[in-house]
This record gives C-alpha cells, sequence and structure tokens, in this order.
C-alpha cells in the first residue's frame, strides 16, 4: 500500500519542555490542516522531566503520524532538529519549539500560501506570550517577494517558518551545531537567500512564542565569545551569497545591529579591561572584513558611531558615547553654517584630539527631522528659527 506523502513535517526538538509541550502538541492536534497531510517529528533530546513520556503519549493518541526520537542531550537546538530533519519526508517542513504553540489555521494557512505563489519559504505571523516578539514585518501580507523587497524580514531570522523541504536538501541545508546561539539565524538567512521566492502571512496569528517562567528559553550560555561567533558566521554567509554592494549591505545591517552592536553597548561599560580588550580583538577582523560606509549609513548616528569607534579600537573614547547614551541625553544639533549639514553632538564632535571625521555625526533625515522639531531653539546653532523650520518641511517632503 502506498502510504501519500504528507504535506508538512512538523520537527519538535524538546529538552525539560514540561509543562509547556502540552499545550505545544495540543496545538498541533487542533490544525485545520487533515491530519493525513500532517506528520510530526519530535525528538526528546536527554530530558529528564517528563517531556519523553508526554511526547510517546501523544504518538499513541494522535490522528497523524507521529515518530518520537529519545536521544542523549546533544547539548543545544541544532541536535534535534537535523535528527528531526533527516527523518522528514513532508513537502515542506516546520519547525516548533516545544514551549510554543501554533495557531489552529497556521499550517492550513502557510501550506496554501507556498502552493499557491511557489514559494520556498514562508512566514506566518508571531506573537509573544509573556515575551517580546518581532513586529516590523507584519505590516502587509505578502503573497511572493524576497529578502531585498521586504527588507524588514531579515530581522526575523527564528527557525519558526514554512520550509520547502526540497530546498534544504537541494543545498545540503543542516543547522550548525558548533553555534552555540545563532543557529537559526544563519539556516533561516541561508534559506531566504536561496528561496526562489518568500511569502508573508501578516493577517493571522501563525506561531505564538511563549515566554517560559524559569527562562530556558533563553540561551543561558552566557559567554559572549559566542554572539561573535554568531556574527562571524552570519557575515561570513551573507558575504559569500550576496555580492558586495547596496544589496549585501542592506543584509549586513542585521548582524551588525543585533548581534555585534550589543557587545558594545552598555554592558561595555561594566566589563573588566581585560573584557573590553577581548571583545575589541574579538571584532577587529570582522569591522576590517566586512564593514562597509554603504552599512554606517544605514544606522543611527550613535549605532554608527559606536561600530567607528570599534573599528578604530578606541574603547576609551566609545565609553564616553555609552555614558551619553546610558544617561538618555539627546545630542545637541549643530548646523554647519557654510554647508547648511546637520550634526549630532555626541562626544568628541569636533574635538581635535579624538579626530573622529564629521561625517560619523551626521544623522539620517528621520534624525533630524525628529530632534529638530523636538528640541528647544536654544540648542540649535548657528541658523536662524526660519531657516531650521524650511530645513524641517523639505525634509518631511522628501521622507
Amino acid at each position: 500500500m502506498t502510504v501519500a506523502q504528507p504535506d508538512v513535517s512538523v520537527v519538535i526538538g524538546a529538552y525539560e519542555a514540561m509543562p509547556y509541550l502540552v499545550e505545544c502538541l495540543e496545538s498541533v492536534e487542533a490544525q485545520t490542516l487533515d491530519p493525513s497531510r500532517i506528520e510530526v517529528i519530535a525528538v526528546d533530546d536527554g530530558s529528564t522531566d517528563g517531556t519523553g513520556a508526554c511526547l510517546e503519549e501523544f504518538a499513541e493518541r494522535a490522528a497523524m503520524t507521529v515518530t518520537v526520537i529519545r536521544q542523549e542531550n546533544s547539548g543545544g537546538p541544532s541536535g534535534p532538529r537535523n535528527v528531526g530533519l533527516g527523518k522528514a519526508q513532508g513537502r515542506y517542513v516546520f519547525f516548533l519549539d516545544a514551549d510554543d504553540r501554533l495557531g489552529a489555521e497556521a499550517l492550513e494557512r502557510m501550506v496554501a500560501m507556498a502552493d499557491e505563489n511557489a514559494t520556498d519559504v514562508v512566514l506566518g505571523k508571531v506573537v509573544g506570550v509573556n515575551r517580546g516578539a518581532p513586529k516590523s514585518m507584519w505590516g502587509k501580507t505578502l503573497p511572493r517577494t524576497d529578502i531585498f523587497s521586504a527588507s524588514k524580514i531579515k530581522f526575523t531570522l527564528s527557525a519558526q517558518k514554512l520550509f520547502r523541504r526540497d530546498l534544504l536538501t537541494r543545498h545540503g541545508m543542516r543547522f550548525d551545531e558548533s553555534l552555540k546561539t545563532g543557529e537559526d539565524a544563519l539556516f533561516t538567512m541561508g534559506a531566504y537567500l536561496r528561496a526562489d521566492g518568500i511569502s508573508v502571512v501578516a493577517d493571522y496569528t501563525c506561531y505564538y512564542l511563549v515566554g517560559r517562567a524559569d527562562g530556558k528559553h533563553v540561551t543561558k550560555s552566557g559567554s559572549y565569545t559566542l554572539r561573535f561567533d554568531s556574527a562571524r558566521a552570519l557575515m561570513k554567509l551573507i558575504a559569500e551569497l550576496v555580492p558586495a554592494g547596496p544589496r549585501r549591505d542592506s543584509l549586513m545591517t542585521r548582524p551588525f545591529l543585533i548581534t555585534l552592536l550589543p557587545q558594545f553597548g552598555p554592558v561595555f561599560l561594566t566589563d573588566s579591561e581585560k573584557v573590553r580588550a577581548h571583545k575589541l580583538e574579538l571584532a577587529k577582523p570582522l569591522m576590517d572584513a566586512y564593514w562597509r560606509e554603504g552599512i554606517a549609513r544605514r544606522l543611527k548616528v550613535h549605532e554608527r558611531l559606536r561600530l567607528h569607534l570599534v573599528a578604530r579600537g578606541s574603547g576609551d573614547l566609545l565609553a564616553d558615547v555609552l555614558e551619553f547614551v546610558k544617561a538618555n541625553k539627546a545630542p545637541t544639533v549643530f548646523i554647519d553654517r557654510r554647508g547648511g549639514r546637520a550634526y549630532l553632538g555626541y562626544p568628541h564632535f569636533r574635538d581635535s584630539a579624538a579626530g573622529l571625521p564629521d561625517n560619523w555625526f551626521k544623522p539620517t533625515t528621520r534624525e533630524t527631522v525628529t530632534i529638530e522639531a523636538f528640541k528647544p531653539l536654544a540648542t540649535v546653532h548657528l541658523l536662524r528659527l526660519r531657516k531650521v523650520a524650511r530645513r524641517v518641511l523639505k525634509a518631511r517632503r522628501a521622507a
């Protein structure tokens, strides 16, 4: 007897997932997609809290095909996901974390979206439950797009997407088990860049990202070096798959902003001198290889300034900027009388001893409009009020 190929393989990697696993599995059972079109591959990664028994009980009662694999703890989410992916038979694969849950129509909507538009990756709207979740990419349902046309999707690189299994098989895609954090970002970015079309389901909540009371959904390694490993891997992948130029620059903003920059945020002020020096040492080859003016221009002044100082290895100047940012101070707006250019007066602006270029302090249009519109007149130097008003109006019309 020939068994029909399932439409979607739901891969669940589970480690010490009780009691959250109960609602997770109930959300799979509640799917409006016919059970015959779903297979579940659940991998218990060495749990000791009854996770394995819960999965086996689910396999006995569920209407869809369920395979339970129990193994020794692998030390991270990549191992169980790779095991599940290796067993998957569906046309599509969806990675479901054991403490999260699906919207009832999630799989039906995402499979239909992929089939109707011949797309390789589908993003379903995510909302947080007792935790934050990405929001900027859910403004509009997009039947068919790509990572460059819908640039906000680069800011959701978690693995909870629908992937066409043929795409993953064709490119030999697996989660990098050597990475202890950011492994899903590397995998998902690789899928985005190799995909023949991406869809976004924004008009229905497909995925509930659940915050656990014990915090175990958060990576607990604590080592900053792992973040540099993650940034290095993601930057290398982007550089390999996207030629140098504006499109690469647009993608590189993601690892610089989300992975690298936090290492040079307020935590840097509490780091020991040894750790500060080590962070700058780890960052140097990344800045040398990938930091470009085309990336810098896409960032806010304080973000760009901090990364420029990291590239220069100027930890002392960086600390001054961080103290200013931490104090939540609004920078003074300076207007160059001759050129009419605006600059934000963060620490060391036109400090001859620091020798920092003016363009490091030049704001984006959005920053200029916001600050010039709401800062008191006394903070605007070398320009009459009428000239400020004309510049603001012009910038607003151009935005």
